[in-house]
């Protein structure tokens, strides 16, 4: 048997060589990634978990604005964004098309719907990449953003083929044009990571943005390859937190009041401005604000304005109402003499000559009481030299003049007072020269009002956690100083109520029917620059700075109008009362002041009555005139409204609460106030309809609620109230 010989395979052999290197690189990777976990530096757990784990979005809302009662004045509301897919490749079947098919005919329908030109939606939707490609979808900004349901059922009725709607949350302002340089709004703005997120751009949605904001929560979840999700993962929620609400001083009736005055003050005379501030003299709080021209927050559309908040912000020569303080600052200091006479017309200052408001003539020798009822400026320049000049302006500094009131608002400015010349010194005394903004006017008046205290003024009340109920932040009244003594701001108030009654007082405009008035007109030169001033009928600031009711004020008011169109010998007061008296009658009568007891109207003390009798306490509070509503079934006596220990007018409502159930009250005239503090100690069903005093109610008096059932309480406005109603008369009669 032949042997065979060996021949060596060089192909073979290489083959064997080449498998076999990576094979062992194979087998090497696979023991590495085993022992490690981790490849190219990454950890295989952490890919496979980036890919199969999903994360959807828990939008939270942004934080309510309420009134002082809790009346919504700024909430997120659902709305609708607008996409349109552009690409052909979204439609699979051409008899159903889901993208624009008709670029032009979809833009000059949306073009009715949405804030943006025809011309711009059909580029938006023809619009093409570098590279000539056309996106999947195209969105239009802001237009395309807050669409309301009723728009969005319309644009759907034209069935336009790739125009679709996602659910979206808008800044919505319930009330339109109400305080809304105060409020401000917001608005939505894109992140950098695409996420949409609301940010406040004005007002207290500005200043109050990080409160406002909430924190977006998530739902993290496995799927599979398919994105199915997985039937045994386990899903993880973090919630969102919704932002803080916040509750303003601002009274939502009252500030309606003011808003109603100012539109048709502002259609009747077409002034070049106005602003108006309302306020509580005792606490500071900050009960309606407004001004002219304004805009609506949901639209931001407004006419000749400023973005500013006038009341703070801006600064003005307040005029004649100055003239308040001026009087004040004598009388503290002993050298008013009402009765001593004076040369009114003119008053010499070194080589400048200072005038009455009747071009320098006068009215002859007066009394300072007259020179005051008259609005004299020589007056004022007489009792600064009994006053003394230093001494004058640290009255003004104790005041408040001169320097921020610290009010929980932005950008506040401070005004200046002129003293570096003797005429400027002068003319500080009956508002000319030196500058003021409207909000300091209301501090110091706080002090003439107040007993010689002086309260710092506020606009907000409170800042609450929705998800707790917890009470974050609680502005309490401050006290800013004591710049006059009670006795010498009840004299104020005397003087300053005269200027309505006396024969030749300047205010007769502002004389309300059922309340008596005390306060200071103004008639302010307009500054041009470089020394010079606006003069004519038409060229004047004039404003009014008073209280009601006089002896006992609950409400201060500062109303200024700036270049009217008056008519005739009109004179400047009439637009300005046409603001002050509406809206000072309507809101004392909705607060319940009672004009036929407003000069008997005595203060009483209450206390912290927790843990005792409430029916020993009711007959207490009862004999000291105040009206006690006992919450629950009587015995200890566990929570109350107001707290105690302070001073209340007599008339008004404590309101006690004990364990038990709750026995309705007749809510017949009971203010809105009453009745939402009797639903929060009741914590009962209440659905309030209307504003001003209740009306009627759902379940009669004397009821004993033991279940949820809702009851409703219908209230009407003062107006509503004295407006004789007009009914259909019966069949068979006939009206004249």
């Amino acid at each position: 048997m032949k042997k065979k010989r060996f021949r060596f395979q060089w192909g073979a052999f290489l083959l064997l060589i080449f498998y076999g290197g990576l094979f062992f690189l194979l087998f090497s990777r696979m023991f590495m990634l085993q022992a490690t976990g981790e490849v190219e530096g990454q950890e295989l757990a952490a890919r496979a978990a980036a890919k199969y784990s999903k994360e959807s979005a828990i939008t939270a809302s942004r934080g309510k604005i309420y009134d002082t009662n809790g009346q919504v004045i700024a909430e997120d509301t659902l709305s609708y964004r607008l996409i349109t897919v552009v690409n052909e490749k979204a439609t699979t079947d051409a008899k159903k098309p889901r993208h624009v098919v008709n670029a032009e005919k979809t833009a000059k329908i949306l073009a009715e719907y949405i804030p943006m030109d025809e011309d711009k939606i059909y580029k938006q939707l023809t619009r093409v990449n570098d590279k000539g490609e056309k996106p999947y979808q195209v969105e239009f900004g802001s237009a395309g953003r807050g669409i309301s349901h009723e728009t969005m059922t319309k644009i759907k009725a034209e069935k336009l083929p790739g125009v679709l709607f996602v659910n979206d949350l808008k800044r919505y302002y319930p009330n339109g044009i109400f305080a809304s340089h105060l409020i401000g709004f917001a608005l939505k703005e894109e992140n950098k990571d695409g996420t949409f997120t609301t940010k406040g751009k004005m007002g207290l949605e500005l200043t109050y943005n990080k409160e406002l904001t909430g924190k977006d929560g998530k739902v993290e979840y496995e799927t599979d390859a398919f994105s199915y999700l997985l039937p045994n993962s386990e899903k993880m929620v973090t919630p969102a937190k919704d932002g803080d609400d916040i509750y303003l001083t601002l009274n939502k009736t009252i500030q309606s009041f003011l808003e109603e005055a100012m539109t048709e003050v502002e259609k009747e005379y077409n002034p070049e401005s106005m602003t108006a501030i309302v306020a509580d003299p005792k606490t500071g709080r900050i009960l309606a604000m407004s001004q002219r021209p304004t805009f609506n927050p949901d639209t931001r559309e407004g006419d000749n304005m400023k973005w500013l908040n006038e009341a703070i912000e801006e600064t003005i020569e307040p005029g004649s109402t100055m003239k308040t303080f001026t009087l004040a600052s004598a009388i503290d200091t002993g050298v008013w003499t009402p009765n001593a006479w004076y040369m009114s017309g003119q008053y010499r200052v070194l080589d400048q000559v200072i005038k009455d408001h009747n071009n320098g003539r006068g009215w002859g020798p007066i009394t300072y009481l007259e020179g005051f009822q008259r609005s004299s400026n020589t007056a004022m320049a007489h009792l600064l030299k009994l006053i003394g000049e230093d001494v004058f302006f640290d009255y003004l500094d104790r005041f408040g003049f001169g320097k921020k009131t610290g009010i929980d608002l932005p950008n506040e400015a401070t005004g200046t007072l002129l003293s570096n010349y003797p005429v400027e010194r002068v003319t500080t005394t009956f508002g000319q020269g030196s500058t003021v903004t409207p909000i300091q006017l209301i501090q110091a008046l706080t002090a003439i009002a107040n007993e010689g205290k002086m309260m710092q003024p506020y606009v907000i009340d409170r800042i609450v956690d929705p998800s707790t109920g917890k009470t974050i932040n609680k502005h309490e009244p401050v006290v800013k100083g004591q710049p006059i003594s009670a006795d010498t701001a009840k004299q104020v108030k005397e003087i300053l109520a005269s200027t309505l009654t006396a024969k030749d007082g300047t205010a007769k405009d502002f004389i309300l029917n059922d309340y008596e008035v005390a306060g200071k007109t103004g008639t302010a030169q307009i500054p041009l620059g470089n020394g010079r001033y606006s003069w004519g009928a038409n060229e004047f600031l004039y404003s009014f700075l008073g209280m009601a009711p006089a002896d006992n004020p609950q409400l201060i008011m500062y109303v200024s109008v700036k270049r009217p169109k008056l008519k005739g010998n009109e004179l400047g007061s009439v637009p300005v009362s046409k603001i002050f008296n509406p809206v000072m009658l309507n809101s004392l009568k909705y607060l319940n002041v009672n004009p036929e007891d407003v000069k008997h109207v005595d203060d009483t003390s209450i206390q912290d009555y927790t843990g005792q009798s409430a029916e020993a306490i009711q007959v207490e509070l009862a004999n000291d005139g105040i009206q006690p509503v006992i919450v629950g079934s009587g015995g200890k006596i566990i929570d109350q409204y107001p707290k105690g220990p302070q001073k209340l007018v007599k008339g008004n409502f404590v309101f006690l609460k004990t364990e038990g159930d709750v026995t309705l009250p007749d809510f017949t005239n009971w203010s809105l106030r009453n009745v939402l503090a009797f639903k929060s100690m009741a914590n009962l069903e209440i659905e309030v309809v209307g504003e001003g005093f209740v009306a009627s109610q759902s379940v009669s008096a004397g009821t004993v609620i033991s279940d949820s059932s809702p009851i409703v309480v219908k209230l009407k406005t003062p107006a509503e109230s004295f407006k004789q109603d007009v009914e259909t008369p019966p069949e068979g009669e006939t009206t004249e």
